[in-house]
């Protein structure tokens, strides 16, 4: 073995350096591969796992990170994602805390630093895997591969593929969930510090890499699969388990040489404990998911929803292979790859039917050779990298359970560990060829380092803004309907609504039942009075999905524009029933009914909004208003009042408010909120026209002068307010007269 390993080594075109040299360029490089996100802004899923999440507000009770999901919804809810990570919230949260708020900076840097960290720590891992597990006398770990687990940690440390993690901040929950992953697997070996000399092995150890795989869970479902890394590294690595012999001797049903072996060296007893403890995390998993699995759509995963189980079968088996390639040549990286980006496969005479079966060609031989192979170390290094790229991938593999997307490259985080693993031993086996074949590698894999390098600094430029971002992906999915969407709706939020028409019409056109891209360009047309067609993309969307909440109350708002009273209000109910806490949706059936001159209705809506939302100035300034404009002047203040109290620094109220206390002849009131108002925002001419018409009450008529000349010049055009000075100029000369 030890001279197997070394040869492994020797012909490696890869430095030997000290451990300690070896873990600050591995994590010097992981830094300089994705330090440039440092400063991104949130995007895409971080709006609603991070932004929109009350969870991670020092206001929201902690308690409420055990009972909600990823994205802050309460894991009962039938509308759950059901992704059970309270961990990865409380960094989340912690994050705020410690920045005083939403600032991405701080998120980002955790992120990163957390890939630096994983990334030495392969370090271990690999030379375990590729070296085997020995000891010296004082029990200290030996590394007897240190240039080929460097290699492999090397290429681990500045995989392209690792920026959606890294890059994204809801990528957290991989990094933390690879992190204990790997410290699980370490516990698992030191749990055999003196097996090799005494053949005992510590429960302790074997206990606390189950705790550890519980934390990984907590952090993301993915974390489990390390009990079965680590079942499989005790099978082959600690009891040097021939699988083609073992599986002879069952044949022949002679196992009690290899059974009395095995219970000896303690395997049945620790796969006993790992599969209890696997089945404990498992049940307590399945109790937390409540009302049980999430409910996914067709444009999530469209070969799930396939009636052919054959047609299932082998977009299954596309997706795996696609997988495999982005491992192969991260150069094809996409944000999202659902939507119509991977059409399906339901002909034979696809070309793409080829990508699998080339990948089971490879799976296969590299399993043959890690079966057949006469060198031992060999059938480690195979078994050990097939198994770290296979198992951590299988919750993600549609084998088990449905998975909410096609491909995500955030869930081959941990399988690219066992990739590079596999590389670096391909990249070991050429180098031993012969001197020309050293030269080719060493340049090769000189140049291969430098392209990722590259790749992943222009990868996490990518995720730093929505804008570069989205478009980065239409050249990669150009008929992803979600990719348009997005890019409509990044154009639409800085202020470009043509151009965001164009990409809200194309993800229609790729996705026909895209509700959501009807939605928003409904909305668009709506502002744009284009009111006839946005009634007719609403009307469609709802009929489509008809509990879209959203949809129906933006088409009441269109058929209040025109003047379809009667299905406005309908509408807006609709809304309500599928949305019961809707306070905009009662804010807009409040100003229906304002007018319709339904005052009492119109009261009830708006004041049903600032009971669902307190903090809903326009309900509540509206309130005020329409109050004061049906002479309820005392009901008008005391609204006003409460509405304030809530809202100190609201200046719209505080102008409703002090027009409704100078027609109560409470003049210094009024004059205080005025002030107040102007000086929170100086810029509004009817503020100080308001305020001036107080003062031309008050009798303060130099005052009202000195108002209605800042109004003018803030409006010239004003009528209303020039009126009002001609009126005062005359009674100044009455006065002058008189």
């Amino acid at each position: 073995m030890l001279q197997s390993d070394r040869s492994l080594d020797n012909t490696l075109p890869v430095p030997q350096l000290p451990q300690h040299w070896a873990r600050t360029i591995i994590g010097a490089l992981a830094l300089l591969c994705f330090g440039i996100s440092y400063d991104g802004d949130f995007v895409f899923d971080d709006s609603e796992a991070i932004i929109n999440n009350k969870d991670l507000r020092p206001e929201t009770s902690l308690g409420n990170l055990w009972e909600h999901d990823f994205w802050g919804s309460n894991l009962i809810s039938n509308t759950s994602h059901k992704s059970y990570r309270p961990f990865t919230v409380l960094t989340f949260r912690l994050n705020y805390l410690i920045a005083g708020g939403l600032y991405p900076v701080g998120f980002h840097v955790v992120n990163i630093v957390l890939h630096s960290v994983i990334s030495v720590m392969t370090l271990d891992v690999f030379s375990v895997l590729l070296g085997g597990l020995e000891h010296d006398e004082k029990g200290r770990q030996l590394n007897r591969a240190p240039k080929a687990s460097f290699l492999a940690a090397l290429l681990f440390a500045v995989h392209p593929i690792h920026t959606e993690s890294v890059a994204g901040i809801v990528g957290r929950a991989d990094l933390l969930c690879a992190l204990f992953f790997l410290l699980s697997f370490i516990s698992y070996c030191k749990a055999f510090r003196k097996y090799d000399a005494e053949g005992e092995f510590s429960f302790h150890w074997i206990f606390a890499s189950l705790l550890l795989c519980a934390v990984a869970m907590l952090c993301k479902e993915q974390g489990i699969t390390v009990l079965g890394v680590n079942a499989v590294f005790d099978a082959l690595v600690i009891c040097k388990m021939d699988i083609l012999q073992l599986g002879a001797a069952l044949l022949r049903k002679d196992t009690r040489s290899e059974n009395s072996l095995l219970w000896k060296r303690g395997f049945f007893t620790r796969i006993l404990l790992v599969a209890s403890g696997g089945i404990a995390l498992l049940y307590g998993r399945w109790r937390i998911m409540g009302t049980g699995p999430p409910a996914f759509t067709e444009v999530d995963n469209p070969a799930s929803f396939a009636d052919s189980a054959l047609v299932r079968a082998i977009n299954y088996n596309y997706y795996y292979s696609l997988n495999t390639w982005l491992l192969v040549c991260p150069w094809w990286l996409c944000f999202d790859w659902s939507m119509g980006c991977l059409p399906l496969i339901k002909s034979i005479g696809d070309i793409r039917i080829f990508a699998p079966l080339v990948l089971w060609f490879f799976l296969i031989g590299i399993i043959c050779q890690a079966l057949c192979s006469t060198n031992t170390d060999e059938r480690r290094i195979l078994a050990s990298g097939v198994t770290l790229v296979i198992i951590p991938f299988l919750p993600a593999s549609n084998v088990f359970f449905r998975v909410g997307f096609v491909v995500a490259e955030r869930v081959i985080y941990l399988s690219s560990a066992g990739y590079c693993m596999l590389l670096s031993y391909g990249i070991c086996t050429l180098s031993r060829q012969g001197r020309r074949f050293k030269s080719i590698t060493s340049v090769a894999v000189a140049g291969l380092v430098i392209l990722n390098i590259l790749q992943c600094v222009r990868r996490s430029h990518h995720w730093r803004t929505e804008e570069d971002l989205f478009t980065s992906a239409l050249s990669v999915c150009p008929f992803n309907a979600k990719v348009h969407y997005n890019v409509g709706k990044n154009l639409a939020d800085r202020g470009k609504e043509t151009s965001a028409i164009q990409y809200y019409r194309e993800a229609v056109r790729l996705n026909p039942k895209y509700v959501h891209a009807m939605n928003n360009l409904g909305n668009i047309l709506k502002e744009r009075k284009e009111l006839h067609e946005a009634e007719k993309l609403l009307a469609r969307a709802v009929a489509i999905q008809p509990d879209f909440a959203a949809a129906w109350m933006n088409l009441g708002i269109v058929q209040n524009s025109l003047r379809k009273y009667e299905e406005a209000e309908r509408s807006y109910w609709t809304a309500i029933k599928y949305r019961k806490k809707y306070p905009d949706c009662y804010y807009n059936l409040g100003r229906l009914y304002a007018d319709l001159q339904r005052t009492v209705d119109a009261l009830n809506a708006w004041r049903n909004a600032t009971l669902l939302k307190p903090s809903h100035s326009l309900a509540w300034n509206n309130l005020i208003i329409l109050l004061d404009n049906t002479g309820n002047l005392a009901q008008a203040e005391a609204v006003g009042k409460e509405a304030l109290k809530l809202l100190p620094n609201d200046h719209t109220i505080m102008f409703s408010v002090a027009n409704v206390l100078g027609k109560l002849k409470k003049y210094k009131e009024s004059e205080n909120l005025f002030l107040k108002a102007l000086h929170i925002n100086p810029t509004i001419a009817s503020y100080h026209g308001n305020l001036a018409v107080l003062y031309h009450r008050w009798g303060r008529l130099s005052l009202a002068g000195e108002r209605y000349k800042l109004a003018l010049k803030l409006d010239p055009a004003s009528p209303g307010i020039a009126e009002n000075y001609n009126l005062l100029k005359k009674k100044l000369e009455q006065v002058k007269e008189g």
